[in-house]
């Protein structure tokens, strides 16, 4: 079966499922987005309807002198006539009127039309202001506008960029309304005008892991002018990737102020940002000096944080990767694996835990249950012989993953324990080394690996909550080595689930959570854990530097197809829900709003039900 009728056969599974569980109506209006995106225009997607651009302005009239006013901070350098001019408009034809813009022009003697095409602008409006300075790169320049600005909260645009003409409007109400320091929004990318856009960049909200790992926030960033005050501007030491290193301790400040402090995460389309060959936008091989002065920004991170490690280029340009000082001695590990029979398995398994993995410190517990072939007990029996530090302890009872689990934790005795399927197969010798570093920062409570098919196509890659309506993998079924959507196939980053085929979590975080739910005898008991570990102030982290293969078959027969697996199965969906809320389950904070539910690998709603 191809990829794309397996994918079809999934897609009308689910609209069979969502018309049984929420109505004709809701699967209706589903259909209608998804046919209305994939066979109709794209233009103007992402823009709000002219009556809702006039509501906004009405809102604005009566309301904003309540609301903060944004300084928008924008060095210009020989611009463009035609980019300076719609930048220019894209501005003044904001819906709230509560903006200043700072214009700080270094162009050259040959471009005299940069600040004649400004001051005649600032001549018909007092909200921009324009200053000749001498250039001495983005960060020192973007500092002399923020000595000019005079709005309680700053804002950086590129010169050669547009804002959405909601932008202020959207982010001054939101400041106000919450009060936060800090607050960024989605994006797009563009050639010629926003009407036709090329691409949204639809971000989670705020996900620190991400975060170190690329500039995920980029524009539009909104924050206030004490917070840039307090800690000094931009560097220009780390020019080229000067925003990336500010947001790290703009939030730095924030969190030592106040160590729940957060950005706020606005999921409007708010900022075009322009394609062309100068532009980073189009990749960061148009500045080659953007990754190490990323790769600074994070280690400078690093040291003001005191966490330990090393800041390595990532898989692709334009990312980093944080090697992380394991503590010595190392801690120990305890591997629990279920077995039942298929000892083929479990001996691929376990060989290749032995033979690649290059953390010495482990222990596994083969946590046996209700096997039957005669075989499998003469292969435990020589288990322990061959594998140094490995036993066979055995369950008894009816299959329940969450209990089974629950039983061999009795017998760790490891800081860490790892959940782990028979059916994996390690591929590179550091998995779990990367895992161990991950899971021992302050404030991560477990970690999750990349596994693959046996055809080299991503199995698991991080789970969002909400895809088919209760929990999907991020994108299954893509090829290995791709970057993936906005990097993340490519970099360590936060998530609210993981798979427990290969999960590795605190002791002490199982144990004051009590384990797995044992109401979940199959599915979801790794979702729900996942997110009680989350709801109790944990950061859940997924690693792409840890890699495995999963046997579970792609094509193996759906529960549908056997009335008592149905049954279990359907309840499980509905403990889900009781659990956690249904809402909860259909808003993953890790997953935009933007983003479809009915597929896996990021592509945009077929209604964009949240901009509209």
């Amino acid at each position: 079966m191809s990829l794309e009728t397996k994918r079809i056969k999934e897609l009308f599974g689910y609209a069979r499922t969502l018309t049984k569980e929420q109505g004709v109506g809701v699967m209706a209006g589903r259909a209608v987005g998804f046919f209305k995106r994939r066979f109709f225009g794209k233009k103007a997607r992402y823009l709000p309807s002219k009556q809702t651009l006039e509501a906004q302005r009405a809102d604005a009239a009566a309301r904003a002198d309540g609301w903060p006013t944004i300084s928008i901070l924008t060095p210009l350098y020989n611009t463009p006539p035609q980019f300076l001019q719609q930048f220019l408009d894209s501005v003044q034809a904001q819906t709230a009127p509560n903006w200043q813009l700072v214009l700080v022009d270094a162009s050259d003697g040959a471009h005299p039309d940069v600040g004649e095409t400004v001051r005649a602008r600032a001549a018909q409006d007092k909200r921009i202001v324009y200053a000749k300075i001498e250039n001495k790169g983005i960060a020192a320049n973007t500092n002399e506008a923020a000595k000019l600005a005079t709005g309680e909260y700053l804002a950086l645009a590129d010169h050669d960029d547009m804002l959405a003409p909601h932008a202020v409007y959207c982010m001054s109400k939101a400041l106000a309304e919450s009060g936060a320091a800090f607050a960024y929004s989605d994006e797009a990318l563009f050639e010629k005008t926003p009407e036709h856009p090329r691409v949204g960049h639809f971000k989670p909200d705020y996900a620190p892991e991400y975060l170190m790992a690329v500039n995920y926030i980029c524009h539009l960033a909104v924050f206030k002018k004490s917070l840039f005050d307090a800690v000094g501007g931009e560097r220009p030491a780390c020019d080229g990737a000067q925003d990336h290193d500010l947001f790290l301790r703009l939030i730095d400040e924030m969190q030592r102020r106040d160590p729940a402090a957060k950005p706020l995460h606005i999921p409007q389309v708010l900022y075009y940002w322009r394609v062309h060959a100068a532009s980073t936008s189009g990749g960061t091989a148009a500045k080659p000096y953007v990754e190490k002065a990323a790769q600074k920004a994070v280690a400078d991170h690093l040291a003001a944080t005191g966490r330990q490690g090393r800041v390595e280029p990532g898989k692709f340009p334009g990312t980093c990767h944080v090697v992380w000082d394991i503590p010595e001695p190392q801690p120990l590990v305890s591997i629990l694996i279920p077995n039942k029979d298929h000892t083929d398995d479990l001996e691929k398994c376990l060989h290749s835990i032995y033979a690649k993995t290059t953390y010495e410190n482990f222990e596994v517990i083969v946590i046996e249950n209700n096997s039957t072939d005669p075989a499998t007990a003469a292969y435990y029996k020589n288990l322990p012989e061959r594998y140094d530090r490995a036993r066979v302890v055995t369950y008894k009872g009816g299959f329940n993953f969450s209990r089974i689990n629950n039983f061999g934790r009795r017998y760790a005795a490891g800081k860490y324990l790892l959940l782990l399927n028979n059916d994996v197969e390690v591929i590179n010798g550091d998995w779990l080394t990367q895992m161990v570093g991950e899971c021992s920062q302050p404030g991560v409570g477990l970690c999750g690996a990349m596994l693959y098919y046996p055809d080299d196509t991503i199995q698991h890659a991080g789970i969002i909550t909400g895809l088919g309506g209760y929990a999907g993998h991020s994108h299954k079924y893509h090829k290995r080595g791709g970057s993936g959507y906005m990097f993340r196939l490519a970099t360590v980053q936060d998530f609210s689930a993981v798979t427990a085929a290969c999960l590795l979590v605190r002791t002490a975080v199982y144990d004051e959570l009590h384990g797995l739910d044992e109401e979940f005898t199959v599915a979801y008991n790794d979702v729900d854990f996942c997110l009680r570990v989350r709801d109790a102030g944990w950061r859940i982290v997924w690693t792409p530097y840890a890699e495995l293969y999963h046997y579970e078959s792609k094509s193996r027969g759906s529960d549908e197809n056997d009335p008592a697996k149905k049954a279990r199965f359907d309840a499980e969906h509905e403990r889900l829900y009781a659990v956690h809320g249904r809402e909860n389950i259909l808003h993953d904070p890790y997953y935009s709003p933007s983003l479809s539910l009915d597929y896996e690998d990021f592509r945009e709603s077929g209604d964009l039900r949240n901009l509209k």
